[in-house]
């Protein structure tokens, strides 16, 4: 049971993390008002969209070749985007039930997928 789990959820994550790239890089504004800061188009919404896009895209093909360990700890690496973007937020103005709840969450959830896929 836990194997099925491990694996759907970092699966569901990376998926996740690949479609918001492909929205800052397809709707900037839209994005980055979901994010928490509005911002107008630029420079920097496309990075976050090509890094998150290549983030998604790298933690599926090591769930697919390299196996759970290897997941594992990009997992655990990947989970410093969120809690980085949890301070991004709180300091350019946003609100703390984005900075908490989007962001914060999403790091504890990355955290925990990484611990699933340790424990396999």
């Amino acid at each position: 049971m836990l194997t099925p789990t491990a694996y759907g959820l970092a699966i569901l994550l990376n998926l996740l993390v690949a479609f918001i790239g492909a929205r800052f890089l397809l709707q900037p504004v839209p994005a980055a008002a979901g994010y928490g800061v509005p911002s107008q188009p630029s420079a920097y919404l496309t990075v976050k969209g090509l890094r998150d896009l290549g983030y998604g895209v790298l933690g599926l093909a090591l769930l697919a070749f390299a196996g759970a360990h290897a997941a594992g700890w990009f997992m655990l690496v990947v989970a410093l985007n969120p809690l980085g973007d949890t301070l991004i937020v709180l300091r350019n103005g946003g609100t703390r039930a984005v900075a908490f709840g989007i962001h914060f969450a999403t790091a504890m959830v990355v955290l925990i997928s990484a611990a699933l896929l340790f424990a396999l």
